[in-house]
């Protein structure tokens, strides 16, 4: 069974841009590189999102370099730039997986492809105690 990646209060506008709250579909936490290529379509528009980062915004073809973990229960932040209005939107999320202590073949690790699509309301109030990737507890 895969675990939902798009929760109830994953779609949030802040200001000028919009942030798509993804949690991690897998069993056990993993380092921040393992997300590979992700992409953002809202209401039907594609995006390729930045990743932000205690307030630093990373290229997803930089993540390779970064240290951090995505653990279990917190949520990498896609960000891009005025995708949204206040208010329900069909959101898709595409990505692929990166697990690093799985072989996917002779020489690269296992590399699992991931798509998540729903309904989701950009006024929604976060719950639990997830935090997002990079922020301080």
């Amino acid at each position: 069974m895969t675990l939902s990646a798009l929760r109830d209060d994953a779609l949030r506008v802040r200001g000028a841009h919009t942030e798509v709250r993804l949690s991690l579909p897998w069993i056990r936490s993993l380092p921040l590189a393992s997300l590979v290529d992700p992409v953002v379509e809202i209401d039907g528009r594609s995006h390729e999102p930045t990743i932000s980062l205690a307030g630093r915004q990373v290229i997803a073809a930089d993540l390779a370099s970064e240290d951090g973990w995505w653990y279990l229960q917190d949520r990498v932040v896609l960000q891009i730039p005025d995708a949204a209005t206040p208010g329900i939107h069909d959101v898709s999320v595409s990505f692929r997986l990166e697990i690093p202590y799985l072989p996917g073949g002779p020489d690269a690790p296992l590399r699992l492809p991931f798509a998540f699509t729903r309904a989701l309301r950009t006024t929604t109030p976060a719950g639990g105690v997830s935090l997002d990737v990079g922020e301080a507890a």
